[in-house]
């Protein structure tokens, strides 16, 4: 079991008071297990050290602190220069106790989908689902990646470790960090260019990942991909698996539409193997190609991987199918919104039958040229021979005067969903879609009849 000299030690700080059992890691006070250990972090609107007590009233057992802060204290405690620092240094000596395959998985579209993919193909390999730690949530970052590693134990045989980033630097950090044996890059799209300026310092920064890679690990690349060549010189001479829907690459797919997603075909270096697919969508097959790719890097067989992926039924917010009004079929794909994970949610939407409704909100972090990039999605759709067209955001209301197209923008979530309800019947399929900061999902619960978190 993990204990408080443990962190002394893999963090560079002192032990004040007596050496104790840890149960669990967290930097919230608000959730705190019993003999957990709290890190005290410092952020732009926060400061953990003013919680501590109030973890160690919820049942911690220690903190992590700042050496600025550690006086008076009621607990044990390792006191360190930077808590969030040492955090990350503990993580690292921990997942360097494991020999097991563990997953680094980073990409601007589907890094969720083809984690909760490939946990899906470990965990039909180890034949339990408690062999497999899987990144949860949005545990993907700085804080969040560190306290996933720090879960790790003897009981796992496989890790699939989701890394994110908006800035260049950050996944070089995360990947050292976890150590991958066998690292994704899913692809490169235009996403977070207001901190990185273009597609191909995304595709760069992306790249970053090969560089937690041993030298026996193994890259996995997008071979679909424009910058597929740029990955290559960036993981060197280490071993690759290319996967796509070209023929030429390693792990290759064929993939045809069914009334539930999609039959998909694998050739690969161990073999073929068909099955279908629960989601929607050429994108989603391309995902799967990508979780195929990495669990073949790992050594996982072709029945496991099948298995897999036949049962995956989706990710909550992502091309996920509920019940709208009226018997109209509701997808959710709200969780985030970029020009290019909108164009492959349109082409879902397109292959529908019946009235086709889409619900756009703003899409974000685009940086310069911002307004083009609505304009074009709209236009897309109108491409595409959508409907009916409903929008919210200024940016979208910007873009619908200057394409001069066919659409309503509304002052509300409340007044968009009244008039989707309005156009809709059984033979109807709506599509929610935009960035995390718009709150789409206020739509999908008004749509679907059910209460919006936070009211």
């Amino acid at each position: 079991m993990m204990d408080l000299a443990f962190f002394a030690r893999a963090g560079g700080g002192v032990l004040v008071g007596s050496n104790c059992a840890l149960t669990s890691i967290s930097t919230d006070s608000r959730h705190i297990a019993p003999g957990a250990l709290f890190v005290a972090i410092e952020g732009e609107r926060f400061d953990g050290h003013d919680f501590v007590a109030a973890a160690f009233q919820a049942g911690a057992n220690a903190a992590l602190v700042s050496t600025d802060r550690a006086q008076g204290l009621p607990m044990p405690r390792v006191v360190v220069a930077d808590p969030l620092r040492a955090l990350g240094q503990c993580a690292a000596a921990w997942r360097a106790q494991f020999g097991l395959p563990l997953f680094g998985i980073t990409g601007s579209n589907g890094k969720t989908t083809v984690k909760e993919m490939l946990a899906g193909i470990c965990r039909a390999a180890a034949g339990s689902a408690e062999a497999v730690l899987a990144t949860e949530g949005n545990f993907n970052n700085h804080i969040g990646l560190p306290l996933t590693l720090l879960r790790l134990t003897e009981a796992h045989r496989y890790a699939v470790i989701e890394m994110g980033m908006n800035h260049s630097g950050e996944i070089a950090l995360l990947t050292r960090l976890a150590a991958p044996t066998v690292a994704l890059v899913n692809n490169a799209q235009r996403a977070h260019l207001a901190g990185l300026g273009s597609i191909e310092a995304v595709a760069r920064a992306k790249g970053e990942i090969f560089e937690g890679l041993g030298p026996r690990g193994v890259g996995i690349i997008n071979a679909d991909d424009a910058y597929a060549e740029l990955w290559r010189e960036q993981l060197g001479s280490r071993a690759s698996l290319s996967f796509g829907l070209r023929q030429g690459a390693d792990v290759f797919g064929r993939c045809s539409a069914t009334a539930a997603g999609s039959r998909l075909r694998l050739q690969t270096p161990a073999g073929e193997t068909e099955f279908d697919l629960q989601v929607p969508g050429e994108h989603n097959a391309l995902n799967a190609l990508a979780a195929a790719a990495c669990a073949l890097g790992a050594g996982i067989g072709l029945a496991p991987i099948a298995a897999g992926l036949r049962r995956f039924a989706g990710v909550p917010g992502r091309l996920q199918n509920l019940a709208g009004p009226q018997g109209a079929r509701l997808i959710n794909d709200c969780y985030n919104a970029n020009p290019d994970s909108i164009a492959a949610a349109l082409a879902v939407l397109a292959a529908c039958s019946g009235r086709r409704i889409l619900v756009l909100g703003d899409m974000g972090e685009l940086g310069d040229g911002v307004d083009a990039m609505h304009v074009e999605v709209l236009r897309r759709a109108q491409m595409l021979g959508i409907d009916s067209v409903h929008l919210l955001g200024e940016a979208m209301r910007r873009a619908l005067g200057e394409a001069k197209l066919q659409g309503t923008a509304h002052a509300s979530a409340e007044a968009l969903a009244q008039a989707v309800r309005a156009e809709c019947d059984a033979h109807s399929t709506v599509l929610v879609k935009g960035s995390r900061f718009m709150r789409m999902e206020r739509v999908v619960a008004l749509l679907a009849g059910r209460p919006q978190e936070g009211h």
